[in-house]
């Protein structure tokens, strides 16, 4: 294919082709040329242009298929409107006489139409270039036109619409010709034919002005006409021509003179009766009609009235949003009028009303809902409320009038419903739509929604009593504030009106159409309203039969309302279970002889009524078992089954009972067979066993002699279709734009779909998908849909043997019937027995011998050859199940086989298309059906099929067949994708474009092919890149196919090879293609593309965001509306857009899902771009907003001026990218920005520090930095909290609370001191105020909390005063939560109370713990002020008085907060308790839950109880556990305080408690929840939670009183290490592990506390005489045994090992051995593993302190070892010479071991010793091992030593053998060549020489100091280089200074004389002072103060030696002489040198 990649065709290659491989090399050679001849020179162009030119028109002659057709065309465009344009008549003549040609041979028709095709396409590149030419032109296509076959018609009209487009206003002399030819085309027999002619008028009407003004009846007749017998494309194509049309001719201003005289005005009144009479009267025109008329034959068909319905969409899209807002009443009164009684005969029988009313609505809905902002949308919901408010006084009058002419009147009441169900219908959708945006609509007390709606609930007509209820739920979910409030208005009207029927049905239905809103509100309805719902319904069907009026109507609402309450869910429905079964079990006779005796009695009326109320109680059973399974038990389940039999047996007598009583009874007893059937299909079949056969038999009935003739596939098989299958039947069954109203075209003509009307109990229940008001089908049919299914479900329980009886009557009765009706019973009978298949395989059951498959075979296929097509799919589908339920091999391929027969030999349509898909279903269902050959025969006869030229459905279905063989064969397949590809390839290449359905499949086909290759296309042989170029092929001709499913095919499989393959797709013109049909009219197309950039996005999305860009900015073509915005906001701004017209809920999710991904990759590097596109959308709602409305008044004037600045929108900006976007896209725009800001803290911390972000600014001005944009992100914020949309407002308030989080500590670089969210407290006051208004929803409320606690913790604004404004808020909050149950809103569940009140007090205790932690830190800052200097003191009182006046603003509350929590915490305590003690809860629910709303509480304490419980713990700690009498708490606090009873229920404890045992009650509860809560932490659980609970206990045991409880018991104790040690095996986060160990070390110091104590007591009660009979206090008593579980310190030391050996497995002695630890590996530990390390050390040393003296004995080696073990691996060398936090840990461990009181205590001395002698040896051991030197820290080991020497008893270390040893060491270590080890081991031995014990330090002198004193000497002659050989020497002199002042007074003048000559010759004079190092001059002052001191003191050997050597005497007085100078200056430097050395000291001083 390489070969054809240049600018003239490659002949010679191509030659040598074979004919197929022909067609692909010029398609490709084609393709190529496209692509080049725009970026090729004039020159080259010119130069190559004749030869090019005869190889394109010679490629006319050679019969091209159509893509190769209008390549040739395209190509020869651009390459004269490039080149030169002399030889173009040449070429043009030549195309006119291909046409002329009088050949009418097949073969010869592709170059006829290629010909066709050329002339259109030089006439549109061209143009006017081609002077008068075009005359001729037109005459010869127009000519061809009139004996060509449907093809030719199709290219001639594309053809013209090529040349009218090109040419323009210059065509006008052949408009008329051109109308007249298309006007023929528009009612052509071809459907493409039509749609081609309406595109051709389209593009005519922008210059033919005759066309909308003398012309405009016929043409409109004329579009009326092509109606007629039309599909879904011409519906479409034509009515936007239609509609287009019509705009025009109602906007046009022309009024030249020419025109004038014959030119009438049109108003919107003749357009509107243009469209109405088409609507109304269809395609006879107005003249014919009237005779029609007066024959009553005239029946509008509906093909007709639906494709006007769409022309009226068309016209108002085409005028726009403004031209409809100002038009709206005079459109909205004409659209009613269409269903109203001044046309009697739209709506003269049900269905044609139900089919009108589904059109008007559609109108409305994709006008109004579609085009109107949120504004507007208010305005027009008044609108429909005033025309609602007309019709209602028109039936009031009707209804008062008295007078002789109610017969009229009466009519107009019927007619006046119509109207009403549509205006509701559409008042409804809007409210929905509208959401709490909604709220001023309903609020405005002139337009009077809610009064107008439930106003007509009254209405006479029931459809209308139903809509206007319906109506009432979409309020309620739109505003569920109104849910309460609208129940209970219905149900007292209903109690008041409980005598007039109409009133009865009306508030029923209302009430139950709001119960079944309630599961959609979050905030749910009062408990109680259950309990009223259930009075009121049982009221009326105990009063039913007291008035035989409305006793029918009674006894459906009473049952209405309990079906409608069994949605609320088991909660609710638990607590009248009993009364409900008890009611169900009255409503049935009891016995067989019961049921006989009733119908002995009775009237039809009676039985009328019985039926409807077991119809009823049937229903409400229903919904039970659907709503409530939680509540099936097995006693429930018991209770439910008595009236079943009797149920059954009435179902058999029905017809005997509608015999008796005529046919009044017909409607109520087909819906109580309908009821039962839907009964019985969810209850488990076993039972009902005993019925089986009973209603087996009814249903056969049902389905072989239905009531109805009505064909029901439409609504029977689809479901039981696989849903790709159902591809294959046209648009009608697939998802479209226009769905609502094209499925009436689906039903027969008997039937328009369903209605609200025909079952009222659809009201409460979910609806449909996509659907908005539920459409139940008329009952006769849906009792033919509920037979179905119960058969399927029964046939599948039921005994092998009676199922061939089943088979064989159903298989008689579709034999027996003829005609019409013999398909129907055949489509009835095999949806059911499709269903049964369907339960037969998903139970795994089997179907039974060899007759029962035979039956059901030949059942099947007799479908499969039906004339149906439907029919046929299903059976397809219906024979694949049927082989894998009997799954065995033979049977399947005896199936397969008899379809490879029926294949070979059938010729007709039917059969063919039916068995090739059946080939293809197998396949679904027994992947590869195993054997090849099998495989090959299906192929090969699948290929022939779709060859078949003579009938495209054939080639259509063969081809879907192919493709599912080719997806569900899987690898078997790879052999024949060659051979498929080409096939394909060719058919795309050859078949007409008129056959879009083939291409659809072919598009099948090639995606199914590019899955199979899968990644293999990536490869680079020959064969695979043939593949692939041959896919690429494909997909192009596809692109370039006229219809728009073909397209998105075309886009899916490029989707896939991108996937694949994403190197060989070429991503611009794919992005390019995608931007072009983003906005198509094709919902499946806009969901390919947006499916595809859903993919691109995630891999290349700065890429596609490139391209698409460009892309718009290169094209010179008009593009459509929604692509031009993409020039401005980029492709982003154009998908924002498009989610927020987009209906549908799959593609919106998708365009959600694209742009999160764009986001997240792009986000960071186009900030401002994303952040202004978020405002832009959120900017919108801010000119809506009555914002400025927030009441400021309550505060200082100043700060008035501030929010009100705040609140003022740049509402100039009057031209926003978005108009009126709706609320759920600006949620979304709010999320979005939340999305940025994390984002860009993964980005970097450049976006949140404003100095880094100037500088980055500064160094490259491209770069963005989020906080430069904080101004922007609050403005967002605070533009979402403040909306109307309640769900805006909680995205805003998050958006807020996530800005606050993020920027608290961000510094103000021009203010120091102050941080950047400073300037912003107005308006995050401003945000937060209207979320505490009263009347906001709760959970706006509880975020708002959440907010406050947030802003007042972050420490933004350190000024009380400033702070008070969002404190005032919180605290009135708290007023609310005081006020207690009583005090709660009835307006939503309990339950949302609960959440309100732990959001505040959550709130709250978030506040206080900040407080508290705040002054914690202060303190301790104060603290460290106070040691280092008083010369902070200001700062300091500046600092404590911000947060000590926190903790003032909570100290207030403080009080009643704490009785609040406490509450809380015993709530969420009882709360957790398990399910077995549910029993001993209060009956009346707790402080803040009633008992019945329990489940839904538990979240909200689940949310907030961990910081509840800390705060709480803090309050407590900070009381230390004193309590405060009640009642004289209440006298300082400002305000009540809930009684003190609120924890306690009164009557079961004692009254009044001593303080002890309120503590221990308080104790015990914060330490159960926390136990309870982190023995099994959820997986899922919070870590803050983990955390907080954590920090609790560390709070509770920071006081002595909790510490005594818990150190006095062990049990206690012990549980809670097991828990905390849990906790660390199952969290890995360093923060909780650390927190644990913490709260370890502390109970481990209560333990110690409580030891000593006991310890203390018994010497002071026992005296100290009989010392040696104390008992032993501690653990392991006097054996020292511990007892695993039962022992505290063996609880600690296993928790101890479990972190140490996490972190250094090389500690663990099993592990040693094995292989896999190499011990002798240093590991540097992370700096949190060091920490934990280090806190697991501190706690072992402490453990020693619990034991007795045995118990020491026993866990000291243990201790030892690990303590050592850890100094041992984790002594590394730093570079800086510092210790290794660990190590540093482990010797300050060590040194707290072994100064331990147990080492001397006389029973475990000895004990001790020797172990303290085998831990030395360990540690000497260290240095030995061989090959660690290098690494190996000396200082550390040297420092254990040390440690050894200084704090054990001499015992140890004197032994002879370790003693040399370790001075061993030592010597080794002076003479390291590292001066900070010097200056270390010098630091250490002067320790060891001031050893008071003489026989510890003395040998360590006598060995060690000659070396030191030597090293000393050695350095008169080198003088120190640097600071740290200087504090070597200095080090080393000053432990000779220790030990001459140790030394006894013999031994010191020999040591000072060897310290004086050293010092002197330190000293410099005065000439070398000034040009010394550093080093040296340190060095000689250091010498000089040392002289100074040791002078006087050792006075006569300072003389001595001074006399006997002038030298030194010499230096030494010029030294002080020069020294005396500059010794004032340097006073300062001589108090800081010596700090320098001592502050090393400081760190590393373990001794």
């Amino acid at each position: 294919m390489e070969l054809a990649h240049s600018l003239l065709l490659n002949e010679e290659a191509y030659n040598q082709l074979g004919e197929f491989q022909k067609a692909e090399f010029i398609f490709e050679w084609l393709q190529f040329l496209e692509k080049l001849l725009p970026v090729t020179s004039r020159a080259d162009i010119r130069e190559n242009q004749k030869i090019l030119v005869e190889q394109l028109t010679s490629l006319l002659n050679n019969s091209p298929g159509p893509p190769t057709r209008r390549l040739v065309a395209k190509n020869l465009a651009v390459l004269y409107s490039t080149g030169d344009t002399f030889s173009v008549y040449q070429t043009i003549d030549k195309c006119n006489e291909l046409i002329r040609s009088k050949d009418d041979s097949p073969s010869y028709l592709p170059t006829k139409l290629a010909a066709v095709v050329c002339l259109g396409y030089l006439y549109k590149k061209l143009g006017r270039i081609l002077g008068n030419s075009f005359t001729d032109t037109v005459g010869n296509v127009l000519k061809a036109m009139k004996n060509a076959e449907s093809q030719g018609r199709y290219e001639i009209m594309l053809s013209l619409q090529n040349i009218l487009n090109g040419l323009g206003a210059a065509a006008i002399p052949c408009h008329r010709d051109i109308y007249k030819a298309a006007r023929s085309c528009l009612t052509d027999r071809s459907m493409a034919v039509r749609c081609a002619a309406a595109k051709c008028l389209l593009e005519l009407q922008n210059e033919a002005v005759f066309m909308w003004s003398t012309d405009l009846d016929s043409v409109v007749t004329l579009c009326f006409k092509s109606f007629e017998g039309s599909n879904y494309d011409v519906r479409l194509a034509v009515s936007k021509l239609l509609g287009t049309v019509l705009a025009r001719a109602l906007t046009s201003k022309q009024t030249t003179a020419s025109t004038r005289h014959n030119f009438r005005r049109i108003s919107l009144e003749d357009v509107m009766e243009l469209l109405g009479t088409g609507f109304l009267r269809g395609s006879c025109g107005f003249l014919r009609a009237s005779g029609d008329m007066l024959k009553g034959t005239s029946s509008v068909s509906r093909d007709v009235r639906v494709g006007v319905t769409q022309a009226y969409v068309v016209f108002v899209s085409t005028l726009g949003a403004r031209w409809l807002e100002r038009n709206f009443s005079a459109f909205l009164s004409h659209i009613l009028d269409l269903v109203s009684q001044s046309h009697p005969k739209a709506v003269q029988s049900q269905t044609d009303a139900i089919g009108c009313r589904r059109c008007v609505s559609f109108i409305l809905r994709a006008t109004v809902g579609g085009l109107l902002g949120e504004k507007a949308q208010i305005a027009a919901a008044k609108e429909i409320c005033q025309a609602i408010w007309k019709l209602k006084k028109v039936v009031d009058a009707a209804m008062s009038d008295s007078n002789l002419e109610t017969r009229t009147s009466a009519t107009d009441v019927t007619a006046s419903q119509h109207v009403l169900v549509c205006a509701l219908q559409e008042l409804g959708s809007l409210i929905h739509g509208l959401g709490t945006t909604a709220a001023p609509l309903l609020q405005d007390s002139s337009a009077g929604v809610l009064e107008a709606v439930i106003s007509v609930i009254l209405h006479p007509s029931i459809s209308v009593r139903l809509t206007a209820a319906w109506c009432l739920r979409c309020i309620a979910v739109a505003l569920p504030s109104y849910v309460s409030l609208l129940l209970d208005r219905c149900l007292e009207r209903l109690s008041a009106l409980k005598s007039s029927p109409e009133s009865v049905t009306g508030y029923s239905f209302a009430v139950a159409a709001l119960l079944g809103a309630v599961k959609h509100s979050p905030l749910g309805i009062p408990h109680g309203k259950g309990k009223v719902i259930m009075a009121v319904a049982e009221d009326l069907l105990c009063s039913a039969a007291q008035n035989s009026r409305i006793s029918l109507q009674r006894t459906q609402a009473g049952w209405l309302l309990i079906a409608a309450l069994m949605t609320l869910g088991p909660a609710v429905v638990q607590h009248h279970l009993p009364r409900m079964l008890l009611l169900w079990k009255c409503i049935f006779p009891l016995s067989p002889k019961d049921l006989e005796t009733e119908k002995t009695r009775g009237d039809s009326f009676t039985w009328q009524v019985t039926l409807e109320g077991r119809a009823g109680a049937l229903c409400a059973i229903k919904s039970f078992v659907s709503h409530c399974a939680g509540l099936l038990t097995d006693e429930v389940v018991q209770r439910l089954l008595p009236p079943l039999p009797s149920a059954v047996d009435l179902l058999t007598q029905l017809s005997s009972i509608c015999k008796s009583y005529g046919n009044s009874l017909k409607t109520s007893s087909t819906v109580y067979r309908h009821k039962l059937y839907e009964l019985l299909a969810v209850l488990p079949p076993k039972t009902y066993e005993g019925s089986f056969c009973a209603v087996l038999k009814e249903l056969v009935a049902d389905l072989t002699v239905p009531d109805s003739q009505i064909d029901t596939s439409t609504f029977l098989l689809p479901p039981l279709c696989h849903e790709n299958d159902l591809l294959l039947l046209g648009p009608l069954l697939q998802d479209t734009d226009h769905r609502f109203i094209e499925e009436q075209l689906l039903l027969g003509n008997s039937i328009a779909g369903g209605s609200l009307e025909y079952d009222p109990y659809a009201i409460y229940e979910k609806v449909a998908k996509g659907d908005s008001v539920p459409k139940p089908l008329p009952p006769v049919l849906s009792v033919i849909s509920a037979a179905t299914h119960l058969f399927g479900v029964i046939f599948s329980h039921v005994a092998e043997s009676h199922r061939l009886q089943v088979l064989e009557q159903l298989l008689n009765s579709i034999k027996q019937t003829k005609g019409s009706r013999q398909q129907i019973v055949q489509l009835n009978v095999v949806s059911a027995f499709s269903s049964s298949l369907k339960h037969l395989a998903n139970c795994r059951g089997n179907l039974g011998p060899e007759e029962v498959r035979k039956s059901a075979l030949t059942l099947v296929m007799g479908a499969l050859e039906s004339n149906n097509p439907l029919l046929r799919c299903a059976a397809a589908e219906c024979l694949a199940r049927l082989a894998q339920v009997v799954s065995d091999s033979a049977f399947t391929a005896g199936l397969a086989q008899v379809s490879f027969d029926k294949l070979k030999s059938a010729r007709d349509v039917v059969s063919r298309t039916g068995h090739s898909l059946a080939l293809g279903c197998l396949y679904r269902y027994l992947g590869g059906i195993g054997s090849t050959q099998h495989l090959n025969a299906c192929v090969g006869i699948l290929y022939t099929l779709s060859q078949d030229n003579t009938s495209p459905d054939v080639q259509a279905w063969a081809l879907h067949s192919l493709s599912l063989i080719v997806d569900l064969a899987g690898p078997l397949y790879h052999v024949h994708v060659e051979p498929t590809l080409s096939l394909v390839l060719m058919l795309l290449l050859t078949v007409p474009p008129a056959y879009a359905e083939v291409h659809q499949s072919l598009g099948r086909c090639l995606n199914a092919l590019i899955t199979t290759l899968g990644p293999e296309l990536q490869g680079s042989s020959a064969t695979v890149s043939a593949l692939r170029t041959s896919c690429l092929l494909g997909c192009a001709v596809m692109q370039d196919h006229p219809d728009c499913l073909v397209q998105a095919q075309a886009i899916s499989c490029l989707q896939q090879l991108h996937m694949f393959a994403p190197r060989h797709v070429n991503l611009s013109s794919l992005v390019s293609c995608l931007c072009v049909n983003l906005c198509s009219s094709y919902l499946l197309l806009r969901r390919a593309v947006v499916a595809c950039l859903r993919q691109l996005v995630q891999r290349e999305a700065a890429e596609v965001s490139e391209y698409a860009v460009a892309l718009v900015k290169e094209s010179r073509e008009d593009f459509t509306p929604a692509d031009v915005n993409i020039r401005e906001i980029g492709l982003e701004g154009a998908l924002l857009g498009l989610l927020d017209k987009e209906l549908d809920q799959r593609l919106c999710q998708d365009i959600k899902e694209t742009l999160t991904h764009m986001l997240t990759s792009m986000a960071v590097e186009k900030l401002s771009f994303w952040l202004k596109l978020c405002k832009d959308v959120l900017a919108a709602s801010a000119d809506f907003n009555t914002v400025a409305s927030i009441d400021t008044t309550q505060e200082e004037e100043t700060a008035k001026g501030d929010d009100a600045s705040v609140l003022t929108s740049d509402s100039d900006e009057r031209f926003h990218p978005f108009s009126n976007p709706r609320w759920s896209t600006r949620v979304f725009a709010a999320e979005c920005v939340c999305k940025i800001i994390s984002q860009c803290e993964n980005a970097g911390s450049a976006h949140f520090d404003v100095t880094l972000a100037q500088e980055g600014k500064q160094r490259d001005s491209r770069d963005d930095f989020l906080v430069l944009h904080l101004a922007d992100l609050i403005r967002m914020a605070f533009m979402a909290a403040t909306d109307h949309s309640d769900q805006l407002r909680l995205s805003g308030l998050q958006t807020l609370l996530i800005i606050v989080r993020k920027f608290a500590s961000v510094p103000e670089p021009e203010f120091p001191g102050h941080v950047i969210l400073e300037q912003y407290q107005a308006n995050v006051g401003a945000a937060l105020r209207p979320a505490f208004a009263p009347e906001t929803p709760p959970d706006v409320t509880a975020k708002a909390c959440q907010v406050c606690s947030a802003w007042i913790a972050s420490g933004v604004v350190s000024d009380i005063n400033d702070l008070r404004r969002v404190h005032q808020l919180l605290v009135s909050s708290l007023v609310k939560v005081q006020a207690g149950k009583e005090a709660q809103s009835q307006q939503y569940n309990e339950s949302t109370s609960t959440m309100e009140i732990l959001a505040v007090l959550k709130a709250w205790a978030e506040v206080y713990i900040v407080a508290v932690e705040k002054q914690k830190k202060q303190s301790d800052a104060h603290n460290h002020c106070l040691k280092i200097a008083n010369s902070a003191e200001e700062n300091y009182r500046d600092l404590t008085s911000s947060t000590s006046g926190l903790l003032d603003l909570v100290q207030a509350d403080l009080g009643t907060l704490s009785k609040l929590w406490l509450a809380a915490l015993q709530d969420f305590a009882l709360l957790t308790l398990p399910s077995e003690y549910a029993s001993q809860l209060p009956a009346e629910g707790g402080t803040f839950y009633t008992a019945e709303t329990i489940e839904n509480a538990r979240p909200h304490y689940y949310n907030s109880w961990a910081l509840i419980l800390y705060a709480t713990a803090l309050w407590l700690t900070s009381t230390g556990f004193i309590v405060v009498d009640p009642d004289e708490g209440v006298i300082n606090l400002s305000r009540p305080v809930t009684p003190t009873t609120m924890c306690q229920d009164s009557s079961t404890r004692p009254l009044v408690k001593s303080p002890e045992d309120v503590n221990t009650d308080r104790f015990h509860l914060i330490l159960g929840v926390s136990v309870e809560f982190l023995c099994s932490p959820r997986s899922d659980a919070a870590m803050e939670n983990i955390i907080a609970c954590l920090r609790a206990l560390q709070a509770l045991f920071d006081v002595p009183w909790p510490r005594s409880k818990i150190g006095g018991d062990q049990e206690l104790g012990v549980e809670l290490l097991n828990v905390l040690h849990r906790l660390i095996l199952t969290r890995e986060s360093p923060d909780i592990q650390l927190a644990a160990l913490e709260v370890v070390r502390l109970i481990l110091f209560a333990a110690q506390e409580h030891v000593k104590e006991k310890r203390r007591s018994a010497e002071v009660d026992d005296g100290a005489a009989e010392k040696e009979t104390l008992p032993e206090f501690g653990e392991g008593k006097d054996t020292g045994g511990l007892v695993p579980g039962k022992s505290l310190v063996f609880a600690t030391l296993e928790l101890c090992v479990c972190i140490l050996v996490r972190q250094l497995p090389q500690l663990n002695p099993k592990l040693t051995c094995s292989p896999a630890v190499q011990s002798g590996k240093h590991l540097l530990l992370s700096e949190d593993g060091s920490r934990l390390v280090a806190a697991a050390l501190v706690i072992l040393s402490d453990v020693p302190a619990i034991c007795s003296p045995e118990g020491s004995v026993s866990v000291l080696p243990t201790i030892l070892y690990l303590i050592i073990g850890v100094l041992r691996e984790t002594a590394v060398k730093l570079q800086d010479g510092q210790l290794p936090l660990t190590v540093a840990a482990s010797l300050q461990a060590l040194k707290g071991l072994l100064s331990s009181p147990m080492a001397r205590a006389e029973k475990s001395r000895t004990a001790w010793t020797d172990l303290l002698c085998s831990a030395l040896v360990t540690v000497l051991d260290c240095w030995d091992q061989d090959g660690l030197l290098q690494e190996l820290d000396e200082v550390s080991l040297l420092t254990a030593i040390t440690v050894f020497v200084m704090s054990t008893s001499p015992e140890v270390t004197t032994i002879e053998c370790l003693q040399k040893r370790c001075i061993e060491k030592f010597k080794i270590t002076l003479d390291s060549k590292d001066p900070l080890v010097q200056h270390k081991c010098y630091q250490l031995l002067h320790s060891i020489f001031q050893h008071p014990n003489k026989t510890v330090s003395y040998p360590y002198i006598r060995s060690l100091a000659p070396s030191i004193v030597g090293k000393l000497q050695e350095t008169e002659k080198a003088k120190p280089e640097n600071a740290a050989e200087l504090q070597v020497i200095q080090e080393g002199i000053k432990v000779v200074t220790a030990l001459t002042a140790a030394a006894e007074e013999e031994h010191r003048a020999p040591l000072v004389a060897c310290l004086l000559p050293i010092l002197i010759s330190f000293l410099l004079d005065e000439n070398a002072l000034v040009s010394a190092t550093n080093s040296a001059k340190n060095l000689h002052e250091f010498a000089l103060q040392n002289l100074m001191q040791i002078g006087p003191q050792y006075s006569s050997v300072f003389k001595k030696l001074i006399a006997s050597s002038p030298t030194m005497k010499a230096r030494l007085e010029s030294a002080v002489k020069g020294n005396q100078e500059s010794i004032k200056v340097k006073t300062a430097k001589h108090a800081k040198n010596p700090g320098k050395t001592s502050s090393i000291q400081l760190k590393t001083n373990f001794l």
